[in-house]
């Protein structure tokens, strides 16, 4: 059985962040997380990063995370972010969970429920 076709109201959302290293993604997925602002987090290794800071193309090492939050929890999820980060203007970017297995995002969502 689809997401889609048990009626479910499309509000999941997997949010994408990058962070300076292991410790600090750590940091903020154990916070996070354990404020239920998210159900879970997943932590990448060590990502090569290629962007544009303060009109210079820069590159270097940093830690991927993706957490997974509901609508109801996902501004409060950003702006948490925001505060734990070491960086003036993190990435984090909600991409929206367009279907899936149907326990996982009931799960997902009782689990970040305010």
């Amino acid at each position: 059985m689809r997401y889609a076709e048990v009626g479910l109201v499309m509000d999941t959302f997997f949010v994408y962040v990058t962070a300076v290293d292991a410790a600090e993604a750590e940091r903020i997925a154990r916070t996070v997380v354990g404020e239920r602002l998210a159900a879970c987090a997943n932590l990448f290794g060590a990502i090569k990063s290629v962007y544009w800071w303060e009109g210079k193309l820069c590159e270097g090492e940093e830690v991927a995370l993706v957490l997974k939050t509901s609508k109801d929890r996902k501004t409060e999820l950003i702006d948490r972010i925001k505060e734990l980060h070491s960086y003036d203007c993190p990435c984090v970017a909600c991409l929206p969970i367009a279907d899936g297995n149907p326990d996982f995002l009931k799960w997902l969502c009782a689990e970040t429920a305010p």
